[in-house]
């Protein structure tokens, strides 16, 4: 089903409680569908789904709807990917709550190694990679890439890398988007095809213009992608995770801190705003001081050492990355 800004819009500014209503009805749905029953009522093969458990505070609040007013989705363990890139604390949190553990084939160390570092963004760090990689196989997509027009003579400039990013591509390290697809979509769909369970993710659309875009295309339940995939709090923002948590009573990753309310009542967390991956350099250029590094350096001094320590001192190497891009560490 396809969506405006204007729906995402008004959708974001529904109340609280009526958000956890529509999300448990498009957890039902999913559960629905993939349980023994087609959209039109008649019966099918079961397969099953399960929820794509992080840790953070987002697949928290999720896990909390699913087990609390999910009253009728009786099955759907949480699965938590160990990519040997949280934060000790999420680590932890995530362990001693998930159902079921899996690990990828590479870590991130030789993953940067063979593919790249992530940088900028996901779609920069590809075009990037692309460019440093040119040859006369890709040279179509590098032309598009760097003038924006298609091999038809079609001007797109959606595709073209914006001139800023495009140096990068002469970096004295390699740059791509990769992290993300062997780390835990790879361990991820291998687990789908093993089990022939559905995933439910827990990503908003406020949390970038790729997935804002992506909801506007298909909704909270893809049921019809090439890898269906339910993003049922797709339309929540980040004060409504806060305040589910705080109202619910849910337990959270100390990682974040407290949350607390502002002056003006909004909500907060005195620790980490967001965790993600520990290490993942994706829009640090953005971020105010102390950025992610910075932060670390305080609250995380072993990790930071790794981080930052040259590769061939056995450390991941960053701060050639960080200060190659101007990044303060």
């Amino acid at each position: 089903m396809k969506h405006t800004k204007s729906d995402l819009i008004q959708m974001q500014s529904l109340p609280l409680s009526i958000k956890i209503h529509m999300t448990a009805d498009r957890i039902q749905g999913w559960y629905n569908h993939w349980n023994g029953y087609r959209a039109d009522g008649k019966e099918k093969d079961p397969t099953g789904i399960y929820l794509s458990f992080s840790g953070g505070k987002d697949s928290t609040a999720l896990l909390h709807l699913i087990r609390t007013h999910c009253i009728g989705v009786y099955d759907c363990p949480a699965v938590f990917i160990d990519t040997g890139l949280e934060y000790p604390e999420i680590r932890k949190f995530a362990l001693e709550r998930a159902d079921t553990v899996l690990r990828p084939a590479m870590s991130f160390k030789q993953v940067i190694e063979r593919h790249g570092y992530p940088v900028i963004g996901k779609a920069q760090a590809r075009d990037i990679g692309t460019l440093q990689n040119a040859s006369d196989k890709n040279k179509a997509t590098v032309n598009l890439i760097l003038t924006g027009y298609t091999r038809d003579g079609k001007y797109a400039p959606r595709f073209k890398l914006a001139k800023k990013w495009i140096a990068l591509k002469n970096a004295p390290f390699k740059i791509s988007d990769s992290c993300c697809e062997v780390l835990k979509k790879t361990p991820a769909k291998k687990y789908e095809k093993e089990t022939k369970r559905a995933p439910i993710v827990a990503t908003m659309a406020c949390g970038s213009q790729l997935r804002q875009a992506t909801w506007f295309s298909q909704g909270c339940n893809a049921f019809t992608n090439a890898r269906p995939i339910s993003q049922p709090i797709s339309f929540w923002t980040e004060q409504d995770i806060l305040e589910y948590l705080v109202t619910e009573n849910i337990p959270y990753s100390p990682v974040y801190g407290e949350i607390k309310q502002d002056a003006a009542g909004k909500f907060y967390t005195t620790g980490e705003q967001r965790t993600g991956c520990m290490f993942c350099a994706f829009g640090v250029h953005l971020d105010p001081s102390p950025n992610t590094f910075e932060r670390m350096r305080e609250t995380h001094p072993k990790q930071y050492d790794y981080c930052m320590r040259p590769t061939d001192q056995g450390g991941l190497g960053m701060a050639v990355v960080l200060d190659y891009i101007g990044v303060k560490y």
